[in-house]
This record gives structure tokens, C-alpha cells and sequence, in this order.
């Protein structure tokens, strides 16, 4: 069992390689740290879900809604370096212009984005934020965080379930790509499940949609690869995500 001091520091890794936000130099780095904060993806989620949340209510003092939106999604974008955005980019531009595995990952690793990634990324910006705009203004901030939180949990279950498909040491995610124990799945869903209260029934709606949502892309890139990466990580962050308001919004207008 890790020393608080040294849990602390675990945590911190995971805000320190998921987001823009500063720690203090003592944090340091190891790779065994960053595979261990696995189990803290859904609180980096949570955080930025807060964030986001709290730029379009303030925005919201000012501009109408959609501007207010738009700053939320520039916030959350701004705070994560796009880090998500840019898998979801690289794996549209692999698995649209790839037939066989190889080329698949070549294409991913690849940095130019083609055009499967600016279509895939604009959809999917473009559903994020219609969306978001058509909340409620009261359910904006509780979707925002349980969309964050659990849909890096869902990203976290595909670590825990699947094989990690780079044996370069270039992958970009390679330090974050290992099996996740129990312990560490059972603390990450400890982080994701609970803001899906602060919805009722629509966070319910919500949990099921990213659930069938991970279950078709995380199947799909096993047919095609046989496991995952890094890009797919975040692809599947995206969809999950954008999955669950799409599902809060369904249920709301009921």
C-alpha cells in the first residue's frame, strides 16, 4: 500500500500529463507513478468538467448561450492541450485511410492530420457543441462533469480489458498503456459514477449511451488492430463523452 505522500504524488502525475495545469517540482516523474495514476483519469475528468462549467457560467453573465458554450469547450481545450482532440484526430486518419494493422498504426503516428481526421474532429466539435448548447442552462455544469469524469472511465475499462498494440518507443502513450488491477479500476469508478447522481434518470441515460458507445468503438478497433492506443484512448474519450450529452439531451426533451 503507497504512503499518502507518495498517493498524492500519483494523483498529481495524472493532472500533470492530462492537462496544462502546473504541479510542484517535487511531484517529479517515473513511469511506475504515471501507470499507477491510471486509476485517477476520472478525477483530472472531474476537474476539467469543473472548469469548463465554470467558464460558461460566467460567460453566461454576458453572452448568450451559445458563446458561453464555446467558451466552456475553448476552456476545456485550452486546459488539456487538445490532448483527447488529437487522438480522436489521429485515429480517424488511421482507421479511414488504413486497410491492413500496419498501415493503421503508421498513419496514426503519423502527426500531419488528413482529411478523415479534420472531418472526424469537426463532427464531432460540431455535435459537442449543439449539444451543449441545446442543455438546459441548470444541467450544463452536472453534465459536463459526470460527461468528463466517466468518459475517461470508460477509456480507463479499455486499458483494463484490452491489449495495447505499439511496441515502439516513440508511442506517445506507451507509459500510460499497461493492464489496470482491480483496486485501480474499482478507484477510477469510484471518481466516475458518483456526478451521474447529480443528473437522476438523464445520468442514467447517459451512463448507458457511453457503455454501448465504448463497446462498439473499442470493439471495432479490436477487430481492426487488435487492441488499442494511445489515439484510440482519446477517440474514445471523445465519443463517450459527446455519446453521454447526446443522451442527457434525449432524455431531457422527453
Amino acid at each position: 500500500m503507497r504512503r499518502p505522500a507518495e498517493e498524492l504524488r500519483v494523483a498529481l502525475t495524472a493532472v500533470q500529463y492530462f492537462t496544462r495545469l502546473p504541479v510542484p517540482q517535487w511531484v517529479g516523474y517515473s513511469n511506475d507513478r504515471l501507470n499507477a495514476a491510471v486509476r485517477y483519469f476520472p478525477l483530472v475528468g472531474i476537474l476539467v468538467g469543473l472548469a469548463s462549467g465554470a467558464v460558461f457560467l460566467a460567460a453566461l453573465r454576458v453572452f448568450p448561450q451559445s458563446v458561453a458554450v464555446l467558451a466552456a469547450m475553448l476552456a476545456g481545450v485550452l486546459l488539456t492541450g487538445g490532448f483527447h482532440e488529437d487522438g480522436l484526430a489521429d485515429a480517424c486518419d488511421g482507421f479511414g485511410g488504413g486497410w491492413e494493422k500496419a498501415q493503421v498504426l503508421a498513419i496514426m503516428k503519423d502527426s500531419r492530420v488528413g482529411t478523415y481526421g479534420v472531418l472526424g474532429l469537426a463532427f464531432a466539435l460540431s455535435l459537442k457543441f449543439a449539444a451543449l448548447a441545446a442543455l438546459p442552462v441548470t444541467a450544463f455544469l452536472p453534465a459536463t462533469v459526470a460527461a468528463h469524469a466517466l468518459s475517461r472511465f470508460m477509456a480507463v475499462t479499455v486499458i483494463a480489458t484490452q491489449r495495447y498494440m505499439r511496441d515502439d518507443d516513440t508511442a506517445r502513450a506507451r507509459p500510460v498503456a499497461q493492464s489496470v488491477a482491480a483496486g485501480g479500476l474499482a478507484c477510477a469508478a469510484a471518481f466516475a459514477l458518483p456526478p451521474l447522481a447529480w443528473l437522476g434518470a438523464a445520468g442514467v441515460a447517459g451512463l448507458a449511451c457511453a457503455c454501448v458507445l465504448r463497446w462498439l468503438v473499442a470493439g471495432y478497433f479490436r477487430r481492426r488492430i487488435g487492441g488499442y492506443t494511445g489515439d484510440c484512448l482519446g477517440a474514445i474519450q471523445q465519443v463517450t463523452e459527446i455519446g453521454f450529452y447526446l443522451a442527457v439531451l434525449a432524455w431531457t426533451s422527453i
